[in-house]
């Protein structure tokens, strides 16, 4: 066992959860701070690659999150007017084989819950609520987080795990707000059995337009399919879960295929976000403060890994606090260079995604459509080996 430290974690997320995990297995005591009056995670469908399904089985709760995972067949890229097929990258025997870990899709919630049941029942991890951080303050020995009601608690490091808007990235980079993307995202969520039986695919599907996608897969075991558009629309407001009508999203994807279009009319209930991100940026860390997932790295959606990344940087920060308390500044350099590179190549991947793979018009869409077509299965795999290679993401880290 190593030397006990307590580790003060800001944000009671997936990413703030796994942190909590991985540093209570290396032995520490952990204080998960909530601002939220409930430790819940609110959303629809995530995609989990292999290197997600790796850092869940070092922090103990890969099975649980396996139970409730839908394991789908191929990765399928259509051209959302036509109807015809791009390109499908197959993730079965051959994939998981080669990366070690399948690929899958989950309910967020099935998801978050596995890394709240491990943290309740760890007797070193401390879950408070209702408790927003507004700054931190250190000296060469500790450091404390402060929060709005004048709550003060101190550890041997910090970590802030607070999200894309993180009060501590605040104060430790001082980048002003998130870069609004442009792009709106219209998200329902629709019981299976309301879905004809030909439209139930195991794959992740999109539907690529001009300045437009659509993507939809099954969740929660397969009992829902998530439904999720997006629309380059220019979108310069900050909208965050906003009810919209089912006709305007109807509208606003009209040209969609046609069986793409019989799955859009089955959502009810959409809710609405525009986009955002940041530009990466080198340091995240201040002594014996630290930043994680979002708050570090904040990307769009368009890899599927934001909460992937977020899954690496727990395990890594966690094993990397597995020393001695006076050390932790030293240590917490290291995390920050050893996922550095990794995070801002995946930030930049998934800016590039959105413009150049799922939105192009014209002869640039007939570009992409070459382009992708004419990759082998072992090309992909190739393509995204450097992502979806689950033993690649602590090279160099903490062992």
């Amino acid at each position: 066992m190593h030397w006990t430290t307590r580790v003060i974690v800001v944000g009671g997320g997936i990413g703030g959860l796994a942190t909590a995990l991985s540093a209570a297995r290396q032995g520490h005591h952990v204080v998960v701070l909530e601002r939220r009056d409930r430790l819940e995670e609110l959303g629809a469908g995530i995609q989990l690659g292999p290197n997600a399904f790796r850092a869940l089985d070092r922090l103990g709760v890969g099975g649980a999150v396996r139970d409730k995972a839908v394991f789908i067949d191929e990765l399928r890229l259509m051209d959302g007017i036509t109807g015809e097929r791009i390109v499908r990258m197959p993730l079965t025997d051959r994939y998981r084989a080669r990366f070690g870990n399948p690929y899958a899709v989950v309910h967020r919630s099935d998801l978050y819950q596995p890394l709240l049941d491990a943290c309740r029942t760890s007797a070193s991890v401390e879950l408070l609520t209702g408790l927003s951080v507004i700054r931190y303050e250190q000296n060469d020995d500790e450091v404390t987080a402060v929060t709005a009601t004048g709550r003060r608690l101190t550890g041997a490091a910090l970590i802030g795990a607070d999200g894309i808007r993180s009060t501590i990235r605040r104060q430790l980079v001082g980048d002003g707000e998130p870069q609004v993307s442009g792009h709106t995202i219209y998200r329902s969520v629709v019981p299976m059995n309301r879905v004809p039986d030909d439209l139930r695919w195991n794959c992740v599907t999109l539907w690529a337009g001009p300045k437009w996608h659509f993507v939809h897969y099954a969740i929660a075991g397969g009992a829902l399919m998530n439904l999720a558009a997006t629309k380059d629309d220019g979108a310069q407001e900050v909208v965050a879960g906003r009810p919209v009508e089912a006709s305007y999203v109807l509208n606003e994807f009209s040209q969609l295929e046609d069986a793409a279009q019989r799955l859009l009319k089955l959502g009810e209930d959409w809710r609405t976000w525009v986009l955002c991100d940041r530009d990466p940026v080198d340091v995240w860390t201040d002594g014996r403060v630290a930043l994680l997932g979002d708050a570090a790295h904040p990307m769009l959606q368009y890899a599927a890994q934001g909460a992937c990344m977020a899954l690496e940087d727990a395990v890594v920060i966690g094993e990397s606090l597995g020393c001695q308390g006076h050390e932790v500044p030293g240590r917490l350099e290291k995390y920050n260079t050893w996922r550095r590179d990794r995070t801002r190549k995946a930030q930049l991947l998934a800016r590039e995604m959105g413009s150049l793979l799922y939105h192009p018009a014209g002869q640039a869409a007939v570009a992409r459509n070459a382009m992708l077509s004419s990759f082998t299965e072992d090309g992909l795999y190739d393509a995204v080996s450097w992502l979806h290679g689950d033993r690649d993401f602590i090279a160099g880290g903490a062992r």
